[in-house]
């Protein structure tokens, strides 16, 4: 579920767009002056919020790019494995949820963590 639309130019560095599917956080921005013939242009310098890979994307000014739900929530650690099993500590629901691993080895059974939930996709982000 998408919350808004924004412009191309509206991307400063800080704010979360979805890229090739993927919700990214932009890192910065360059916007170039109009030409004789056509419309601004403007690169884009994105690093991925769930998987951290750097995409570059140059648009037209007037491009629209999606911004994604994200949900901040806490979660009680279950069990470790290749994924994290956790309890949502509002809803007391659980799921398994992925890990990056830089985190991983901070991460033991009944620890306190927060977890995003963006477009449906979760991720630990930190331990509380």
């Amino acid at each position: 579920m998408v919350l808004k639309l924004i412009n191309a130019t509206e991307a400063k560095p800080g704010t979360t767009i979805m890229i090739e599917g993927n919700a990214c956080s932009v890192k910065s921005q360059d916007i170039s002056k109009t030409g004789k013939h056509g419309a601004s242009k403007v690169r884009l310098e994105a690093i991925g919020i769930i998987d951290n890979k750097k995409r570059v994307v140059v648009v037209p000014g007037h491009e629209r790019f999606e911004v994604p739900m994200i949900k901040k929530m806490k979660g009680q650690v279950l069990s470790l494995g290749e994924k994290i099993s956790l309890m949502d500590l509002e809803s007391f629901e659980t799921c398994d949820v992925a890990v990056s691993e830089e985190i991983r080895p901070e991460i033991k059974e009944g620890d306190s963590v927060e977890y995003w939930d963006i477009e449906g996709v979760k991720i630990i982000k930190r331990k509380l």
